[in-house]
């Protein structure tokens, strides 16, 4: 998840415990993978964020651009989370190979730290781009469906957790270090206080 949108959430449950896991959702709007990728719909994630448990569909994100001799090319620039992108390549060329996605003249990876992904997919002068990038999202992992499941150690026992419940034992656990750290501090000072009194009255 973006850390931003997560601190968002756990100042507005701080300031307002009994809020509804739809009013986090204002500030935690889902996650954020880091190889990008579109969302589809909100019920796997609502799911997610209400029960601890859902199902997310992730779609590539891909442009179809025109050429200037009027031939289409499909530009993939993100893909979902956990899938390889050479294996991607490697399953768009064999559906091209075995005539079940018609319409590709040529793929390959143009990908780059510097500009980022882009695997570009030419087609051919007749092929209809978005017939084809369909067909992609049906027969190929550039669309794919993640399972979420909130799991975390409470007490030393595994629970699977709402986004409130998982937000609030955060805040108790950050509210715990804070008072530990502040006793570890005032004893340290205390003991210090002791040993400048004795000091003192040495002194005297």
């Amino acid at each position: 998840h973006n850390l931003g949108e997560v601190i968002d959430g756990a100042i507005h449950l701080i300031d307002h415990p009994d809020c509804s896991v739809e009013d986090l959702m204002q500030y935690i709007k889902g996650p954020d993978f880091p190889t990008g990728g579109i969302i589809l719909g909100k019920a796997g994630l609502r799911a997610a964020y209400y029960t601890g448990r859902g199902r997310i569909k992730v779609r590539a994100k891909a442009e179809i651009e025109e050429h200037s001799n009027g031939r289409y090319r499909i530009v993939i620039k993100e893909i979902p989370y956990m899938v390889n992108k050479s294996r991607l390549v490697e399953s768009i060329a064999a559906l091209h190979k075995d005539k079940r996605v018609e319409g590709i003249a040529d793929i390959r990876d143009e990908s780059s730290g510097r500009t980022g992904m882009s695997v570009i997919i030419d087609l051919k002068r007749d092929a209809n781009p978005q017939v084809v990038l369909n067909q992609l999202y049906r027969y190929t992992q550039m669309e794919d469906t993640l399972s979420v499941i909130l799991l975390a150690l409470v007490d030393g026992q595994p629970k699977v957790l709402s986004l409130h419940e998982i937000l609030s034992h955060y805040i108790d656990f950050q509210q715990d270090v804070v008072v530990r750290r502040t006793r570890f501090d005032l004893k340290k000072a205390e003991d210090r206080a002791h040993l400048l009194e004795g000091l003192r009255i040495a002194c005297d």
